[in-house]
């Protein structure tokens, strides 16, 4: 824009602007400028002035930063019973030697809220460790029954392949001794049933089942177990029958798998 063009924001340019005739239409390029510009001076205006609690808090520490003077009548007193400035209170001088600090409540809450929020504070954050620990518990628990679950599966799995080996060495000793049906049905591995096997039979076999239902793989084991020790001095986890019970006592480690594993 060269010299010769009219600054539009000048106050020349507003003063002719001012001299239009009444009646004649004003630019609307100049009277959004006219706008702006005024705009802009009264947030500049506002942008100087500080608010009332600004002015205070001013006020107020250049108060504490300036000394006692004389002036004032509690320390006009004190100057008479031969106190002197930055000497400490009492008469040994040993006491405070600078103002009790200045604590300004600048919340509109009563006496004692700061007190109460503060005990909500920590009831909210002793609730929450609370939940924390109780969390904690619960996860422990669980996964201390799932080990107990997986514990309890494998020790079943184990019986259960240690009763099927015990079931054959219980039928062939059996046998041996010219016994022809077990003592309970489940001492002997289960047999396949045939088409002429008669009713009554059939009803006897389905009482012991039911009765079966109720003893664990691991409780028939160790059933099992005191049999074949008992009338065959015989240890399925040493694979040996033995003379008679003291040699069976004396050589064997124990009723039980762990005790074997010792």
């Amino acid at each position: 824009m060269s010299d010769d063009d009219g600054d539009y924001m000048s106050d020349a340019f507003l003063n002719q602007i001012s001299d239009v005739r009444p009646g004649m239409p004003m630019v609307k390029r100049v009277k959004d400028a006219m706008k702006r510009e005024a705009l802009h001076k009264e947030k500049n205006i506002q942008n100087r002035q500080k608010t009332y609690k600004e002015q205070e808090q001013e006020s107020r520490e250049a108060v504490l930063h300036n000394s006692i003077s004389s002036e004032n009548k509690g320390f006009a007193l004190l100057q008479k019973m031969g106190y002197k400035a930055g000497q400490g209170l009492g008469k040994e001088g040993a006491g405070r030697v600078e103002p009790i600090p200045l604590n300004i409540k600048t919340d509109r809450g009563g006496i004692g809220m700061e007190e109460k929020k503060k005990r909500k504070a920590e009831e909210e954050l002793e609730h929450h460790r609370q939940k924390v620990r109780a969390k904690q518990q619960m996860e422990k628990r669980s996964l201390e029954d799932f080990r107990g679950r997986k514990k309890y599966e494998r020790e079943e799995r184990q019986a259960e392949g240690d009763l099927r080996r015990s079931q054959r060495a219980c039928e062939q000793l059996d046998s041996q001794k010219g016994i022809s049906s077990p003592r309970e049905s489940w001492y002997w591995p289960e047999l396949e049933k045939n088409n002429e096997e008669d009713a009554e039979e059939e009803e006897r076999i389905i009482v012991q089942e039911e009765d079966e239902e109720t003893l664990t793989s691991s409780e028939k084991l160790q059933i099992l177990t005191s049999y074949l020790r008992g009338v065959h001095f015989y240890c399925i986890w040493c694979g040996t029958t033995y003379n008679d019970e003291d040699d069976l006592d004396s050589n064997c480690p124990g009723e039980t798998a762990a005790d074997h594993d010792e």
